[in-house]
């Protein structure tokens, strides 16, 4: 039996824990913050209830899987999953509106109809190659830990995209998703089909390799799932799995440096001098390597008069003016003070703070970027404006708070493609028994990435340095 210290206590962080808990090793996990989920946050006010960071999972499964391997329950038991069908509504500024089913096929009927015949096939080829993609990235881009240089650059190598066929000669594979869309789908409509989900996961589509395709293939082929209560009943799952396993928690604890004795890792040192001595430690907070870059979230927290209208749909990505704005109004009564009122969540890709030309900081920053996203929900016709009883807005500097990564930079999944230029930080740490987990590590950001780093971290520990992954 191990002591580990974990720092932070986000999703990858907890979910390292519980599975080094299970082992048998002394495991606590030490907080800058007062409560436990890193950017998976709630926000209340007068009985409505807010997610303040993820409002959907992908890949349920990462999750199930930890509960099946650290106690007798099943995740079903703690967590009530529901998957959201439709998966998604698109608005257009031409008034143009797609509901997509979650199966495939009637997404291809729904996008004939709405677009023109020939766009469900265009949608379905398409996802068709991201399969592949999909198909020779998974196991080494999610399942298998990142320990090194050497597969860092077998990484960096992997075919970001398969390139089409031209008669007897192969075309050059775009090499952004933004260009992807545009050759392959062509319609700006549909195109945008592809870029507006891939902006959900924190990524630019202009910046973003073509690989990034293989986010809009999962959630067409294993849905998108959403929690009774919201996404904090995931988060309070996890930590009451970490509890069943006899994790400690301590909170306010702001961890300033890794310990070394001999060469390896040896505890940790909090801001205040107070030391943990440990033989492992699993760092899944910031301030471990470079800072990211990339994009952030701007978000508009609604509390709406009257009842939600039945049919409406829980996920509409509005398409305007050069901005994709999402709109997640889950119709849980969890969620309100009673029936005769409903929540609604918009947000935004927006750079982060001291990457664009925005100063979150600035006295109307808030609320110009509240006003935008509003107004251009209400052009696309959700009426949503008239029926607001109060708003909050949350930043990037919000973001930045909640999580510690400087900004409020929105870690993006690993992908293939452009010279590794979307991976993420190895589980290993620079010193001998140091790993790292969470967002910022392999392979990357996004609640199910991250739940993979806890999974990997874990079995490098439990297992040896030659673990390469369960099969």
């Amino acid at each position: 039996m191990a002591r580990i210290v974990v720092v932070g206590a986000g999703m990858g962080a907890m979910g390292a824990a519980a599975r080094l808990a299970r082992a048998r090793h002394r495991v606590t996990v030490v907080e800058r913050g007062d409560t436990y989920g890193g950017a998976v946050g709630r926000w209340e006010r007068d009985g409505f209830v807010f997610d303040t960071g993820p409002g959907l999972l992908h890949f349920p499964a990462v999750w199930r899987d930890l509960y099946i391997k650290t106690g007798r329950r099943e995740l079903a038991e703690a967590v009530d999953l529901t998957r959201v069908d439709p998966a998604v509504e698109h608005r257009f500024a031409d008034g143009t509106a797609v509901l997509l089913p979650a199966a495939l096929g009637g997404a291809r009927q729904a996008l004939d109809t709405a677009l023109g015949a020939g766009a469900g096939d265009r949608w379905a080829a398409l996802l068709g190659r991201a399969r592949q993609v999909w198909e020779a990235t998974r196991r080494p881009l999610l399942e298998e830990p990142l320990t090194g240089p050497e597969q860092r650059g077998e990484l960096a190598a992997l075919e970001p995209f398969p390139a089409r066929r031209q008669g007897l000669l192969r075309r050059r594979a775009p090499a952004t998703l933004a260009e992807l869309a545009a050759e392959e789908l062509r319609d700006p409509r549909l195109a945008a089909l592809l870029t507006g989900v891939v902006q959900d996961y924190g990524l630019d589509p202009v910046r973003a390799p073509a690989s990034a395709a293989i986010l809009a293939y999962a959630e067409q082929t294993f849905g998108t799932w959403y929690p009774a209560g919201g996404m904090r009943a995931l988060a309070d799952a996890v930590y009451k799995r970490c509890l069943d396993r006899g994790v400690e928690f301590v909170f306010g604890a702001s961890a300033a440096r890794v310990l070394a004795r001999d060469g390896r890792a040896a505890g940790v040192e909090l801001a205040d001098g107070t030391r943990y001595l440990a033989d492992t430690v699993v760092w899944g907070a910031a301030g471990m390597g470079q800072p990211p870059s990339g994009s952030s979230r701007f978000s508009l927290l609604l509390a709406l008069r009257g009842a939600r209208p039945d049919g409406t749909p829980h996920r509409t990505l509005v398409h305007a003016d050069g901005l994709t704005v999402s709109v997640l109004r889950p119709g849980d009564p969890a969620l309100c003070p009673d029936g005769a009122h409903e929540t609604a969540v918009l947000s935004a890709l927006v750079p982060a703070q001291g990457q664009g030309t925005v100063d979150w900081a600035a006295p109307d920053a808030a609320a110009d970027g509240a006003d935008r996203l509003l107004a251009a929900a209400d052009a696309a016709g959700l009426g949503l404006g008239e029926r607001v009883l109060w708003r909050e807005a949350r930043t990037p500097l919000d973001i930045e708070g909640a999580t510690g990564v400087p900004g409020g930079v929105i870690p993006g999944p690993a992908l293939a493609g452009l010279g590794g230029a979307f991976l993420a930080a190895a589980n290993t740490g620079r010193l001998p028994g140091a790993y790292r987990v969470g967002a910022l590590a392999h392979p990357g950001g996004g609640l199910a990435h991250a739940g993979m780093s806890g999974t990997l971290a874990a079995g490098l520990i439990n297992e040896g340095p030659d673990w390469r992954g369960s099969y």
